[in-house]
Order: structure tokens, then sequence, then C-alpha cells
């Protein structure tokens, strides 16, 4: 495997790379085509979802030279004095293009007084300067501040974009990725590309073969194993507390995230539902799973206990989860509503 970090390997570096972005790809591209280009962009979303790819690919695309761009991390040069001087980097020409562009991440980090500076160059641009900033926490950036940049808000990938995305890696690096392997990164990445190919490349650096089994992943990431997830569902449908707060109490055991854990236990039973109520749907359920996975849902969903009060109970258990003293305590009275309820 190439020494290279993943992300930075198979970073997009053109429009036609960028994933999960099409709404804001197409209006940058008209807009460098038509000429009608702002002085300040504000990119939104949360981290890994092409944010600065995409600056720098903006930049490309008006033929901006490596020595006209500027990348500032707001996080490490928040205070008023980074500011006053970039306000007086912006006021020399740019060496060799058109215009020099000024990328500035995390920009929700600078300080107020860094902002009352930076505010008056947005006020009063130099013809030449182009800015985007970039942040994960569009709130906390200055409502002056936004009316003054063209803002896009980044999307987070969806888990089937994610996991294609993961496998198309996977092939260019000479790895086979199991579809259950390729799912469970994506669900731990939580819509981050660059998390997810960080997990890959954690994964790959691990596994003697070319093959990456889910297990493999579970194994390097410490991820609940899905024989976990499956014995917990099993003693739900079959309304035994026992076996389902065993499993529970196993995972905790080890150490496994009660969030992660139920995100895993809400998909496998999401999954059971669509393919007990809709048939036609079983093939796009087992291409996104390992064959494991699939053996059980499909056993379960032929049972046909899977119920509606179940998936919201177990829902309502995951949003509890985020506001409770004792993590596991939600879980563990969604077991008993369950596996009481007549």
């Amino acid at each position: 495997m190439s020494s290279t970090v993943l992300y930075r390997k198979h970073r997009p570096s053109s429009w036609r790379e960028v994933i999960g972005q099409d709404h804001i790809v197409k209006l940058l591209a008209d807009s460098v085509n038509s000429g009608k280009i702002s002085h300040a962009y504000l990119f939104s979303g949360s981290r890994g979802t092409g944010k600065t790819s995409v600056a720098r690919i903006l930049a490309q695309s008006l033929k901006i030279s490596i020595e006209d761009i500027t990348e500032i991390d707001a996080a490490s040069n928040r205070g008023i004095d980074d500011i006053k001087a970039l306000r007086e980097h912006v006021s020399v020409l740019p060496f060799s293009s058109k215009y020099k562009v000024y990328i500035i991440d995390e920009v929700h980090m600078l300080s107020k007084d860094a902002w009352n500076a930076l505010l008056k160059t947005l006020e009063e641009p130099p013809a030449h300067v182009i800015f985007i900033l970039a942040t994960t926490e569009l709130a906390k950036v200055p409502d002056t501040i936004i009316s003054r940049c063209q803002a896009f808000v980044f999307r987070k990938p969806s888990r089937d974009l994610l996991r294609t995305h993961l496998e198309e890696i996977a092939i260019k690096e000479k790895y086979t990725l199991d579809p259950g392997a390729a799912d469970l990164i994506a669900l731990l990445s939580e819509g981050s590309f660059r998390d997810a190919l960080g997990i890959l490349e954690q994964v790959m650096a691990s596994v003697t073969g070319s093959k990456i089994s889910r297990q493999d992943v579970e194994s390097v990431t410490g991820a609940p194993r899905a024989e976990l997830a499956n014995r917990f569902i099993e003693g739900l449908l079959a309304k035994d507390s026992e076996v389902s707060l065993g499993a529970l109490a196993q995972a905790e055991k080890l150490g496994v995230s009660m969030t992660t854990f139920m995100t895993l236990i809400l998909e496998t039973a999401r999954s059971i539902l669509l393919v007990q109520h809709a048939p036609n749907l079983s093939q796009t359920v087992q291409d996104r799973v390992s064959a494991d996975d699939w053996s059980f849902i499909s056993a379960q969903a032929r049972l046909k206990v899977m119920t509606p009060s179940t998936l919201v109970i177990l829902l309502e258990s995951a949003e509890a989860l985020k506001r409770a003293a004792i993590e596991v305590l939600p879980i563990e009275l969604a077991v008993v509503r369950i596996t009481e309820k007549m």
C-alpha cells in the first residue's frame, strides 16, 4: 500500500471527482464559466465533506498559481494580530494570477476582535482578492460575515454513497472490501469521507491478505461484533429479555459505544422490517450487508415478528441515549418494554 495517506492520495482534484455535492459543484462551475466570481465564499458543513478540497478546486479552475493561494488554519491563527497581518498581505498584488485566493479553514475559531478586523476587509475587498471561508460550525459565524459571502452548505454523504466510494478506493488499492465491511466503515465514519478513508487505511495496514471482512473492521476499530447485535435482536423478537440483556451486558463489558451499538441494532431491525414487508427490497438489503448478516436478516424476516412498534421503542431509546446519565439504561428499558409487550 502507498505510504501516502489515503485521503490525500484520493482527494478530488477536479469538479467531476467531487462526490455528493452536485448542487454546489454546478453552481460554482457555472459561476467560473460565466466569469461571475464572488469576492467571498462561505463553505459550511460537517468534517470530511470536501469543503477544503472544493475550495482548492475552485482556485484551480480560476487558474490561480500556487504562489497566489494562501491557506490559513483559523484554529492556530485566530487573533487580531493574525488578521491584521492578513489585511496587510491582501493589499499586495498577485504574483502571476488574476486573483489571490485566501482559504481560511475552521473560520468559526476566530476571536471577536479578529472577526471585526476581517469584516472590514470583506466590506471593501481589493478587486484581486477572493476569500473562501470554511467552517464546521456555521452557528458561530457572525451574521455580518455570512451576509457578505456567497454561502454553500455541504451535505453529509449517504451511507450508500460512502459505501460505494470505499469499495472503489479499495479496488484501486488492490483490496477486496466485503459489503458488510464497507457498510460498517461507512457507519463508523459518521458521514465523513476523511474519517472513512482513515478507517479503511487502518484496516488495510492490519490485514495480511487482500480481502477485508467485517470482522477485520470490528477487530481494528473496536466496533460491536455483528453477532452481539444479532443476538440482541433475536432476544427481542423471541420476547426473551435475558438473551437481549446478556448481549447488551457483554457489549458494555467490551467497552463498546452504546450509541454505535444502538445504530447497528436499528440498522439490522430496519432491514428485517423492510424484507418482511417489502420482499422486492431483499436484493438491495443483501447487497449492503455481509453474507452472515443477510442469513440472519432473511431468517428473522421469514418469522414475520418484527413490528413497527418495536422500532419505535428502539428509536426512542436511541434518542434517550443522548441525555442519559447511565448510557446503557435507555437500551435496557427498551428491552423490558419490548419483551413484556403483549
